[in-house]
């Protein structure tokens, strides 16, 4: 006897003979009905399959590979709400673990047994916490001193993730910043201090620039801010945001002072989802010491079954994440993050010693202090060139890899890179494809018979820019 609902997605339907195989994904408007999960998950599984695969993005920063028993703990942690202390207080006290080994690994000097930190989504939070905190010292400090609060500034440089840049939109504070050049790859300590002044809540070196992976100096910034707050009689402390170095430097780099062996370092962010071999999103802060953390950034409630307090802008949050960071603490231990950490940066100079050979590239930087670097073509070749590296970055694209190519921050605008992120899946093997895939882009861009359109596009930017300027009788050019 014929079975009427064969085709309709019941348990005997095969998933490419149903009649939802026949129909477009939903855009605007919820389905009528349920189907199976084999055929739901089919339909959601078939709309990623003309993306980049994970290992192959050399753009992101973010974890793309954790072994299976990694991801088993998370998957069967997914339903777990970590801010549900009531339910699950091993979970709380995990987290407490978590943050007493990133703030040890930062050399912190608090002598509590829990150490002082939050939990975060991701190091855009983290960040967050640690520029509220500075500010709200800062307030107390002048209303204490009866003295206006209402112009606080902070002090970064233009090298900045864009998180600094929503910080300061929110909580309405000014955000100064220091330029970047192609001498002055780094923040300049001196010309930072030249921004300070009474109202500054706190100056921001990065461990990790994410535009050209470099690290700023934070040792002679705390001196320099150390001799600063000595003749002014002000108190500007440092917030270090490092996403990226915060699980690299205390690995390959631990004789490196950028931690809380500085006096004026008092907070921390790093990504637990970058190097911290997490999958997204995590992110921790650590202060050095409880008094640095204003009691009105803790809040509590008590509708959950017990009185709650926690320290974010986010309430609820996965758990899996903590379980994945735990894990990997004890899985790894310090040699197995080294170990790994110190593949990614053997590979890294690796490709960054390659790339430098190529004939129409120049390295950023001669060093590489984290795993990662960008580059940008010579400027003569660049001149004559028919294509440019947003060409380059869709070429590669064709082979399945993700390279970001982008303009560097304001004053040094004019430069296009292209960077290269090496994370724990990617291997030498993969670094000599992907050094064979862009030597075969170049050689099909350099058979062009004609310009691009983004080589055309960049010409006649830069035919404007200069039409700007008009040649006076001295012979001296004037805006």
């Amino acid at each position: 006897m014929k079975d009427l609902n064969f085709r309709k997605g019941d348990a005997k339907t095969d998933v490419f003979g149903s009649d939802e195989m026949l129909q477009p994904a939903p855009v605007d408007k919820i389905p009528d009905g349920p189907t199976t999960p084999q055929i739901a998950y089919q339909m959601v599984k078939d709309e990623t399959f003309a993306q980049t695969q994970p290992r192959l993005n050399l753009a992101t920063f973010v974890t793309t590979y954790m072994d299976d028993y990694a991801t088993k703990l998370m998957n069967e942690a997914i339903n777990i709400n970590y801010i549900d202390e009531t339910e699950y207080p091993r979970i709380a006290v995990m987290n407490g673990k978590c943050i007493n080994i990133v703030a040890n690994l930062w050399n912190t000097p608090e002598q509590e047994k829990w150490k002082s930190g939050a939990l975060a989504i991701g190091s855009s939070e983290a960040c967050m916490l640690g520029g509220v905190a500075a500010w709200l010292r800062w307030r107390k400090r002048r209303k204490e001193a009866g003295k206006p609060y209402d112009k606080p500034n902070f002090v970064i440089s233009t090298g900045f993730q864009v998180v600094w840049e929503k910080f300061a939109q929110l909580w309405q504070i000014e955000m100064r910043q220091v330029p970047l050049t192609l001498d002055k790859t780094t923040l300049d300590p001196e010309e930072a201090l030249k921004m300070c002044d009474e109202n500054t809540i706190c100056i921001v070196p990065i461990q990790g620039v994410t535009w050209t992976g470099l690290n700023d100096d934070v040792e002679a910034l705390d001196k320099a801010v150390d001799a600063y707050n000595a003749k002014t009689g002000n108190e500007v402390c440092i917030h270090v945001d490092a996403a990226t170095g915060g699980f690299i430097l205390p690995f390959l780099n631990p004789e490196v002072k950028w931690d809380f062996r500085l006096k004026w370092v008092l907070s921390i962010s790093t990504s637990g989802h970058k190097f911290g071999l997490v999958y997204p999103g995590l992110g921790w802060v650590v202060w050095k010491d409880k008094k640095y953390l204003p009691d009105e950034m803790s809040f509590s409630v008590n509708y959950l079954g017990a009185n709650i307090t926690q320290v974010g802008l986010n309430f609820s949050r996965p758990a899996a994440q903590i379980l994945g960071q735990y894990y990997q603490f004890i899985r790894l231990g310090f040699e197995g993050y080294k170990a790994i950490q110190y593949n990614s940066m053997e590979i890294t100079k690796y490709l960054h010693e390659q790339i430098g050979k190529m004939t129409p590239f120049v390295n950023y930087s001669n060093e590489v202090v984290n795993p990662l670097f960008i580059w940008y073509m010579k400027p003569e070749y660049d001149k004559n060139a028919k294509w440019t590296l947003y060409d380059l970055q869709d070429k590669l694209k064709q082979s399945g890899w993700m390279v970001p190519a982008y303009t560097l921050p304001e004053n040094i605008q004019n430069y296009v890179v292209m960077r290269i992120v090496v994370r724990q899946g990617f291997s030498r093997d993969m670094a000599d494809m992907l050094l064979n895939d862009i030597n075969n882009a170049i050689a099909d861009l350099e058979k062009l018979e004609y310009p691009t359109p983004t080589r055309i596009s960049i010409n006649k930017q830069e035919e404007i820019k200069g039409s700007v300027f008009t040649h006076t009788g001295s012979g001296k050019k004037v805006k």
